[in-house]
């Protein structure tokens, strides 16, 4: 994640806080943390304050005024240990996923910072920036029986959700990306994840933290190693896809690309 400091643009206006329902599938590992912030953050303390409050140990939370222009965001909060945040729910759950998985996070940041003091803040990011922000945006990891990941990396989606669904019985889904989690406070079908693979029988958000954290690294990353997945098609996560005829939308559950021969690339079918 890449951010200007709050000295090169004009702060934004604070965001009201949201109400959420613990309850929803996506959000329920997050509440041991997030439920006391976000009473918190209701009840007027800005976003950074609220989380510092459930925090028991680094980083800490500053405001985002505390970055100093030209100061990459990634080597602040490496070499600071603190994380500066803004009043807004985007980074209200960046805070959450600090908190819920510190390992990872601190791995994430390191892998970061290594790449910016070898190549610099360039305009293109490359791979493993790429799939460090990717990650951290928008990632998730799954711990399920072995099929069921084949058929998701496969884009197998009859198979996966019909008769593969009683598997996602023994399967663990953790969102990690905050701007995924922020965009399911309006949950609309399209909403995709890019998950990576974790070994069968992890069953915490705690196990799944201290695996990913020690799993990661750049070469790993650079690989890409993710498969899409729309969350809401996931079995018990959202009513609307009881329905048989939920799966059937191409725009949200894609095929696999597949290479044509001698064109050089891939193309969607």
């Amino acid at each position: 994640m890449t951010r200007a400091s709050a000295s090169s643009r004009a702060a934004p206006a604070q965001a009201a806080a949201p109400s959420l329902d613990w309850a929803r599938p996506w959000w329920q590992a997050l509440r041991p943390w997030g439920g006391p912030a976000l009473a918190a953050w209701q009840a007027g303390a800005e976003v950074g304050q609220a989380l510092n409050r459930v925090a028991t140990a680094a980083p800490r939370f500053v405001p985002q005024s505390a970055l100093p222009a030209g100061v990459a965001y990634e080597d602040f909060v490496h070499t600071q240990g603190a994380v500066p945040t803004r009043d807004n729910p985007h980074d209200f759950f960046n805070g959450l996923i600090w908190l819920a998985c510190p390992r990872t996070k601190r791995r994430l940041n390191q892998l970061q910072a290594a790449e910016i003091a070898r190549d610099g803040v360039r305009a293109t990011r490359g791979p493993v920036r790429d799939a460090i922000t990717l990650l951290d945006e928008n990632g998730a990891l799954l711990s399920a029986p072995e099929p069921l990941w084949q058929a998701l990396a496969g884009r197998r989606w009859a198979e996966l959700f019909g008769p593969m669904r009683p598997l996602w019985r023994q399967a663990h889904l953790w969102l990690l990306g905050h701007a995924t989690l922020e965009k399911l406070l309006a949950p609309y079908p399209s909403i995709t994840a890019h998950v990576l693979p974790a070994p069968p029988g992890l069953d915490s958000l705690a196990q799944a933290d201290a695996w990913l954290a020690e799993w990661l690294s750049a070469e790993r990353l650079a690989a890409k190693p993710f498969a899409p997945l729309p969350v809401l098609g996931v079995p018990g996560w959202w009513p609307p896809n009881e329905a048989p005829g939920f799966y059937q939308d191409v725009r949200v559950f894609r095929p696999l690309p597949v290479r044509i021969p001698g064109a050089g690339g891939t193309a969607d079918t």
